[in-house]
């Protein structure tokens, strides 16, 4: 920390007061990663309190690793603080102070000034992009000496500023109306070739996610999950990731054994990456954001699965994909609640990012056909005990390994899986009817976790 100190220029504050208020209002409502404002907007953070010293406390601070550093500026009552911020991580960030002075964001190797007024009580700050501050991006301001006041009455902790407590609520049980429709699970066929070109669009967009209450997701290609890729053992994947978002996202692709150092980096609004892998092992394998913090952005939407056939897969009649995960709701048509992720109090645990949509819109099949289900538990948190009530599963493949086949004397009644874990499992109906399917985890099944299999002759 670089700290100095020189005579107070005058300065006038004609005209701030308007600007610091609506960009206090942006950061309250969380839209202030979109805002741009001027490095060096200030306002005294406690000029009523306290004697200005007419002198200036100059500190260093340097973003990087998600935290400032340092995380704690002490400065003499009554001096006016400037803060030169240097931004040394790989992800783009700004300082926010709560009497309303911030930056501007900044990327990579970029540099802001924040004047921040004149210091007369203990001030936070924090980095206002989406989940940042939940993840510990935070620093304080404290004054030292007599002078020095409280914080101010009702300020807000950083570890709980930002979680919101919305009016929102879901009913497992309601019906999402006629008009719904739901996601088609049914897998993707392998496709021709050996190379496969694709481009991943990362949107920022407001879903229903339960019958009447929306979110704002981030999402590859506008949807939760995002596409389902599939090939084989051997077939190379050439993926590129355009982000069409507001902030830095990247991409994880645990189907590739790759280093991670620059095609899993995150990149910021407008651009490109290119990320190449060779599938060399067989499973349904996750992708997911790369970006910091992970929690937020994979329990925000961003996540998907890339199916890589073992060798001699034989053939189905149906054969469905599912991708269990959790929902943490923020306010309508917000992004999700990170501080409820932190705490793993999940709202809903859904199959394939809706609330119960196979309940009312049932997947089918027929008696006899011998039906294949690929599973993946996106979590990002939870873990998944897949159970389909009325038959039994006499195929199990876990995590790239055979656990059960027909030719075998037992079966399975679960497909137990932790986040990021998938398989997939095979059963045949033995009658016509309605079969629902689970989460085992019964407190997830009751959130959400459920749907029906409709079996006809």
């Amino acid at each position: 920390m670089t700290v100095s100190t020189s005579p107070e220029p005058g300065r006038s504050l004609a005209g701030a007061a308007t600007g610091i208020a609506l960009v206090l209002v942006a950061v309250l409502v969380g839209v202030a990663a979109q805002r741009v404002t001027s490095p060096t907007e200030h306002r005294p953070t406690a000029a009523s309190a306290v004697q200005p010293t007419g002198h200036t406390t100059t500190v260093d601070v340097v973003a990087e690793g998600m935290r400032f550093h340092p995380a704690r500026i002490e400065v003499p009552a009554g001096d006016r603080l400037v803060v030169n911020l240097t931004n040394r991580d790989p992800r783009r960030h700004d300082l926010v102070l709560a009497g309303g002075a911030r930056t501007k964001l900044i990327g990579n190797g970029e540099s802001a000034r924040l004047d921040a007024g004149v210091i007369g009580e203990v001030t936070e700050g924090w980095c206002s992009l989406p989940g940042h501050r939940q993840a510990g991006m935070t620093l304080e301001v404290v004054p030292t000496g007599a002078a020095a006041s409280p914080p101010a009455a009702g300020s807000a902790s950083p570890a709980t500023a930002g979680s919101a407590s919305p009016d929102q609520s879901i009913d497992v049980m309601a019906d999402p109306g006629p008009a719904f429709t739901a996601r088609d699970a049914t897998a993707p066929p392998v496709p021709p070739g050996r190379l496969h070109r694709r481009e991943l669009h990362v949107r920022e967009v407001v879903r229903e996610v339960a019958p009447g209450v929306r979110q704002q997701l981030w999402t590859f290609d506008g949807t939760v999950p995002g596409p389902v890729l599939r090939g084989r053992i051997g077939d190379t994947f050439e993926i590129t990731l355009v982000n069409e978002g507001t902030m830095d996202h990247g991409i994880d692709f645990h189907a590739g054994a790759v280093a991670p150092d620059e095609v899993m980096r995150p990149i910021d609004p407008g651009q490109r990456l290119t990320y190449r892998f060779t599938a060399t092992r067989a499973g349904i394998w996750m992708y997911h954001c790369s970006t910091m913090p992970m929690l937020h952005h994979i329990g925000n939407g961003m996540y998907g699965a890339v199916i890589i056939d073992p060798p001699d897969l034989p053939p189905v009649q149906r054969e469905y994909v599912l991708v269990q995960s959790e929902l943490y709701l923020g306010p309508d048509g917000e992004p999700g609640d990170l501080a409820k992720m932190q705490a793993e109090r999940p709202d809903a645990v859904v199959f394939n990012g809706y609330v119960a949509q196979y309940d009312h819109r049932p997947l089918p099949a027929r008696v006899g056909e011998r039906v294949r289900v690929w599973l993946l538990d996106a979590g990002p948190s939870r873990d998944t005990s897949f159970h389909v009530v009325g038959t039994q599963f006499d195929t199990v493949y876990r995590e790239g390994r055979w656990e059960s086949r027909p030719t075998d004397p037992g079966g399975a009644q679960v497909l137990p899986l932790s986040p990021a874990a998938g398989g997939f499992v095979e059963m045949t109906f033995p009658a016509a009817g309605h079969y629902p399917f689970v989460s085992h985890s019964m407190v997830d099944a009751e959130r959400g976790a459920h749907g029906i299999f409709e079996v006809r002759q």
